[in-house]
């Protein structure tokens, strides 16, 4: 399955550190802006800041914080899991499937990272596996 409308996926540990982060726009004419090492960093932790504060916006009681946030040319479609890593991914705002993509990456992580008993939590994704799992499920993209 390939999505064209996909532009970026991250993986942010409950710390707001980014752990996995790969682009899959061609260029920066297809949407998507080249940015730094840090400026991901930095991107990475203001949108852990921004979910941490719409988690406390409810006013009916408690919330999981925001679930997809729209400019006015992209979408950004969150999501949270029981430990509190956040899957992101950032389409156009077109894109009508990224709730089920990030529920198969989630799935590709807990089979390809969290099995591997190499892996450290909340610490950088090395794994071929999981890279080999998103490449089949979204496209061969940009490292």
């Amino acid at each position: 399955m390939t999505i064209f409308s996909l532009w970026a996926h991250k993986v942010i540990n409950k710390a707001g550190g980014l752990v996995y982060q790969r682009n899959f726009a061609g260029s920066s004419s297809d949407g998507l802006a080249q940015l730094t090492s840090n400026e991901y960093l930095v991107l990475a932790g203001t949108l852990h800041g921004i979910h941490a504060i719409t988690s406390r916006l409810s006013p009916t009681g408690s919330s999981s914080g925001a679930q997809v946030i729209e400019g006015e040319t992209f979408k950004i479609t969150i999501l949270l899991t029981a430990t509190g890593t956040k899957f992101v991914l950032l389409t156009s705002l077109a894109e009508a499937t990224a709730e089920v993509v990030l529920q198969r990456v989630y799935e590709a992580y807990s089979d390809a990272v969290m099995k591997n008993p190499f892996h450290t939590p909340e610490m950088p994704i090395r794994s071929e596996g999981f890279d080999a799992r998103i490449t089949s499920l979204i496209g061969a993209g940009q490292p």
